[in-house]
């Protein structure tokens, strides 16, 4: 072999081996799970400090719930990855939690402590969309390869800043996410000026959306604890499982994603427009 033919089979080795070595990295941080969940939790300033720790305690129980963690056992993989946001306007999303495995009771009380670790702030405006958004970019650098690809979103009021939340949802579905809801209709906040009626049916109709999308509405503060057990343990069931059906039958009514929206997705932007009067606090 000729020194340019030695020298160009080097180089060209050399090429493979870059390449493979680029590759890595990648291929090994892609560790599998049942599902990777981003848990995305309103902070606007329409709901008190006691409200905020509510939500946080909310969490903290279901995490470390018996039935989630059997739940989370029986999975496939037998792990989730969750991540913790807390969200406001279109740039005020905060995480609280970093994409972290949760396999075992041990693991769940990692998050907790962390989600305990330090008292919610909360800021200006709802941006429903933006916190969309932002969940969906964690995916990007979550780590982990989830059978399933979820964002949860909690939140007191409609979209009223930002891109609009159903173009938003839309877009993110065709990513292949899914996003459930827990609208809060608790009305018992600072400030209600900018809260609709139908709370519910807006999330329905403009938020939700994916396989097996469904929404959990809260009516009443004491109820937050176990609609986050409830949605923890669908999502990790699935709409065809007995789990499921059971608790369709025995807490009533969980909102699967309608086809056709009835509601006017641009409500929350409207009501921010002619809000000439109102104090800036959503």
């Amino acid at each position: 072999m000729s020194a340019f033919a030695r020298t160009r089979h080097l180089l060209s080795g050399a090429a493979v081996l870059v390449l493979l070595l680029g590759l890595a990295p990648e291929s090994l941080a892609a560790e599998p799970v049942d599902i990777e969940l981003v848990l995305a939790v309103d902070v606007s300033l329409s709901m008190s400090p006691a409200e905020l720790e509510i939500q946080r305690q909310g969490y903290v129980a279901a995490l470390t719930h018996d039935t989630v963690l059997q739940a989370i056992a029986d999975g496939a993989y037998g792990k989730i990855a969750v991540t913790y946001v807390e969200w406001a306007g279109t740039t005020w999303q905060h995480v609280i939690v970093p994409w972290t495995v949760i396999a075992s009771r041990a693991d769940a009380e990692r998050v907790v402590e962390q989600l305990s670790a330090h008292a919610p702030n909360s800021a200006r405006r709802t941006s429903i969309s933006g916190a969309l958004e932002f969940g969906s970019d964690l995916f990007a650098e979550s780590g982990f390869q989830g059978v399933k690809r979820v964002i949860d979103i909690s939140g007191d009021g409609p979209n009223n800043q930002g891109a609009p939340v159903d173009i938003t949802r839309d877009r993110l579905v065709k990513q292949g996410i899914t996003i459930n809801g827990l609208p809060l209709m608790t009305r018992s906040g600072f400030t209600s000026v900018y809260d609709v009626n139908y709370l519910d049916r807006y999330y329905t109709d403009c938020v939700i959306g994916g396989p097996g999308a469904f929404m959990i509405p809260v009516n009443d503060w004491t109820q937050f604890p176990e609609a986050i057990r409830r949605k923890l343990m669908l999502e990790l069931a699935g709409p065809a499982s007995p789990q499921w059906v059971a608790d369709e039958a025995a807490h009533p009514p969980v909102v699967l994603a309608q086809d056709e929206p009835a509601t006017d997705c641009q409500v929350g932007e409207k009501m921010w427009r002619d809000r000439s009067w109102m104090y800036d606090s959503r």
